[in-house]
């Protein structure tokens, strides 16, 4: 079989993800690949320099993994995003990034269904959500549903101040925390205001330590 050339590769990688998310990846210094989706566009192109305030520079200066919301000052397009820089015999050698439309303005809500319909959940009121039997589980303060959105898709799309991703199958809200327990080697069990416990695993406690300053 003749050898893949590097943007066939990444195009076909680009096709495991949602429509809604972009592909950029980046050396150390600029662009070398970038296919849009259906929902956003920065309008990137192969050969242009990766700019101060990306998320993808910031990726690339701090040598670590970056999630975060970016204004419309660096490309005309807000975004949230996550950019991983990549290494090579202990070298930085660039990064790649996924990149996330904003919701709508004023849709700060979670739409979950529940046995009688379809109900907003405000943001403030989803204490955490949930992935499992390949639905999104949403638990707020008086119902418990489920949205057809991944719980990926939810990890960009809800406000990066409140909500942390803290295991693979789950993300909190953090105001409806009431106490951090140390579990096993590197990981903790949250106790959430409902009564529930969530757990912290051992891929996400440095990051969710960090986030939360202990």
């Amino acid at each position: 079989m003749d050898r893949l050339s590097f943007g066939t590769l990444f195009d076909v990688v680009g096709e495991l993800f949602s429509d809604e998310i972009s592909i950029a990846v980046s050396d150390d210094a600029e662009y070398i690949y970038y296919r849009p989706s259906k929902r956003i566009d920065l309008k990137i192109k192969p050969g242009d320099p990766v700019i101060a305030g990306s998320i993808a520079y910031k990726a690339l200066h701090t040598g670590q993994k970056v999630s975060e919301f970016i204004d419309r000052s660096v490309f005309g397009v807000p975004y949230h995003g996550m950019a991983v820089p990549f290494h090579l015999e202990g070298k930085l050698q660039g990064c790649v990034t996924a990149i996330y439309p904003v919701m709508t303005e004023g849709k700060s809500v979670v739409t979950v269904k529940t046995d009688d319909g379809w109900k907003p959940v405000p943001f403030h009121d989803v204490i955490y959500l949930e992935a499992k039997d390949r639905k999104t589980y949403v638990y707020a303060d008086t119902l418990v549903g489920t949205t057809k959105r991944t719980l990926q898709n939810y990890e960009y799309a809800l406000p990066h101040e409140t909500f942390i991703r803290c295991h693979r199958s789950f993300i909190v809200n953090v105001h409806h925390i009431t106490a951090i327990y140390p579990d096993t080697h590197s990981t903790f069990l949250l106790a959430m205001d409902n009564g529930e416990q969530v757990p912290v695993s051992q891929s996400y406690s440095s990051y969710f330590r960090k986030l939360l300053g202990f």
